[in-house]
């Protein structure tokens, strides 16, 4: 499916009741701080008009050239919110006293953190030491969702950077494709993300691709039962031996989905119900009994998907954000601002 599909792919616009995100939160003050945030936060302020304008520009630019950095987008605000807060510390790169998110095993494969500078510079034009990194990675996993013919989703604004990386809760955080079911909806329970948007969030799994590393568990020394036997052949093409190292520099993979690799629809929950889930967790879902009506919903219900994917996404995104004097705003996204 070529990029042009993917942008005429039918997406909703959802306009939700942002209020009722107010009322939950963890007992150190996460949903106040989310409260914080409100739609057009630079417009409004008067602070950066075209900040939002400025990051859609810049994405859709990157998108052009490189595909898979509206995927790039999405998995880099999993992974930076599911960590204490949607802060940018994913952003850090190691110094002499800290070590770099990117760096921990649960980061593997991710990539494209290049053109984060990209559209910093482009901001940083526009408005200098404004707009905060842990908002440009919100913006453009929004934007990135639309790119993929994902629904829009209303994101609001005002988060700022952390001055420092938690690398050593990584693993912690970010669930692993072994995990049970249990585990993962514990991880994103945490972030008050309840069973059905966090199905919907795995639907992210819709778009990308996992590399062997990850995949070989499943396929030797024998074919994970879970599997349908020709999808199990097909990824055995794929992955053709049980040696898949995490270094490589050759990194081999499969694509999550082979029918429309770069469109973030339902076809990941088809998929499921015919036993070709890619990640044991992805297959997971459609067996267990807190998630399987769930799966069977929205493999039925594209729209539906959409909505609850939107919906599930603000909710992670607005994860105890850093807000008004907390933190700060990066000059650079990749190191703390000099004293």
């Amino acid at each position: 499916m070529n990029k042009m599909a993917s942008r005429s792919s039918s997406s909703s616009l959802v306009l939700l009741l942002l209020l009722c995100y107010l009322t939950t939160g963890d007992a150190n003050g996460g949903a106040a701080a989310a409260a914080a945030l409100r739609l057009g936060y630079y417009s409004e302020s008067g602070s950066c008009p075209r900040a939002e304008d400025i990051v859609k520009d810049q994405v859709a630019q990157l998108y052009d050239k490189h595909g898979n950095t509206a995927v790039s987008w999405l998995r880099a605000l999993f992974h930076d919110c599911m960590v204490r807060s949607c802060d940018a510390s994913l952003l850090l790169e190691t110094t002499s006293s800290s070590v770099s998110e990117k760096a921990a095993p649960r980061s593997f494969g991710m990539r494209n953190f290049k053109y984060i500078d990209v559209i910093k510079a482009a901001l940083e034009r526009e408005c200098p030491a404004t707009v905060s990194c842990a908002d440009i990675l919100a913006l453009a996993a929004r934007d990135g969702v639309a790119m993929l013919g994902g629904p829009r989703v209303a994101v609001r604004t005002g988060r700022r950077d952390s001055r420092e990386s938690y690398y050593a809760e990584v693993e912690r955080y970010i669930p692993n494709h072994n995990d049970s079911v249990s585990v993962v909806l514990s991880r994103f329970a945490a972030m008050g993300v309840d069973t059905e948007g966090t199905v919907a969030l795995l639907g992210a799994h819709s778009v990308g691709r996992v590399h062997c590393f990850n995949l070989v568990g499943r396929l030797y020394p024998s074919l994970d039962a879970g599997v349908d036997p020709a999808y199990g052949e097909y990824l055995r093409g794929r992955c053709p031996t049980a040696d898949a190292r995490e270094d490589t520099r050759d990194v081999v993979y499969a694509r999550n989905d082979r029918v429309t690799p770069m469109i973030l629809d339902n076809m990941y929950y088809k998929n499921l119900l015919t036993r070709k889930g890619l990640l044991l967790v992805d297959q997971q879902l459609a067996d267990d009994p807190r998630t399987s009506p769930f799966v069977r919903r929205m493999a039925a219900d594209n729209t539906y998907f959409h909505d609850r994917f939107a919906a599930a996404l603000i909710k992670m995104s607005e994860n105890s954000p850093l807000t008004a004097g907390e933190g700060e705003v990066r000059k650079d996204c990749r190191f703390v601002n000099s004293a």
